[in-house]
């Protein structure tokens, strides 16, 4: 369904670990390893803990609400068009002070903390399909902003507008991916190549970059292969459609071979690039 064209004003304001540098016209991608993924401890082979001198906002009781809910089940959910994509598992830092949007974190406040984080801009318009942010932390700043950390939870897609003031309302249904044909084993493996393939992509990007072409570390950190797939899309920087794109996919495997190729073409640049370095030294100053 086609959602109305809501951009962000010019006094939205959001916040990200990272800059993002556009998509090279051969599909190529920077990473940014900063952006954190940590799943629910169910999708994780062993669970890690964090600390924050930010106010905690989580509640126990409506994560056992939540866990509960059925992917069939329609719920009214609040949305904040961003033009960025949130996957599950990651951590999005938000600044709050455009006045609908204290509106609603006053209400979210008092509420299940949750909210939609939506894909949108001047040439698409809005994506149907989003991510949830869970207000993990936040701080109420004096002149009534808000300074939030969210983190991705279920993905979601719009089935239909209940309203759009203050701020934009929608009915959503939950998505999950569908099992792959072809068995766990195969997403184990497909997993460990895009990872190997990351690996390879980093080295080469610091060694464009002048820096030690140290080994990558364990990229998957214990993930399965589903939320390892959304924090390998979380990681492609500056191709924010893309990133939708594989948002959108309810196959792992699909997404994870998505993933793969993309990477694989961000490596055989790089490696084009490597040697034109390496034959002539003062192209890269």
């Amino acid at each position: 369904m086609a959602l109305p064209q809501l951009l962000p004003s010019p006094s939205s304001s959001y916040l990200t670990h990272h800059n993002n540098p556009r998509l090279n016209p051969h599909h190529t991608l920077s990473f940014s390893l900063n952006s954190k993924i940590s799943p629910p401890h169910h999708l994780r082979r062993r669970h890690r803990n964090s600390t924050s001198s930010l106010r905690c906002s989580s509640s126990s009781e409506r994560h056992e609400n939540i866990a509960s809910t059925n992917s069939n089940d329609i719920v009214e959910l609040p949305l904040f068009p961003l033009p960025l994509v949130l996957f599950p598992g990651a951590i999005l830092p938000l600044q709050i002070f455009e006045y609908r949007y204290r509106i609603m974190m006053h209400t979210l406040l008092q509420t299940d903390l949750r909210f939609g984080v939506i894909y949108t801009d001047a040439t698409s318009g809005t994506a149907d399909v989003g991510c949830v942010g869970e207000v993990v932390k936040h701080e109420r700043l004096v002149d009534d902003r808000f300074f939030i950390i969210c983190k991705g939870q279920e993905r979601f897609r719009v089935t239909k507008i209940v309203r759009t003031k203050p701020y934009l309302v929608a009915e959503v249904v939950w998505l999950e991916d569908r099992p792959s044909g072809n068995g766990e084993e195969d997403l184990e493996g497909l997993a460990s190549e895009v990872e190997s393939h990351m690996k390879d992509v980093i080295r080469l990007s610091n060694r464009l970059n002048g820096k030690p072409e140290k080994e990558a570390g364990d990229l998957r950190r214990n993930l399965f292969p589903t939320p390892f797939s959304f924090f390998v899309g979380s990681t492609f920087e500056g191709a924010p459609r893309e990133q939708q794109a594989l948002l959108e996919l309810e196959d792992t495997m699909v997404r994870l071979k998505r993933e793969k190729e993309t990477l694989k073409n961000t490596l055989n640049y790089l490696s084009a690039a490597s040697a034109v370095k390496d034959v002539f030294p003062s192209s890269s100053s």
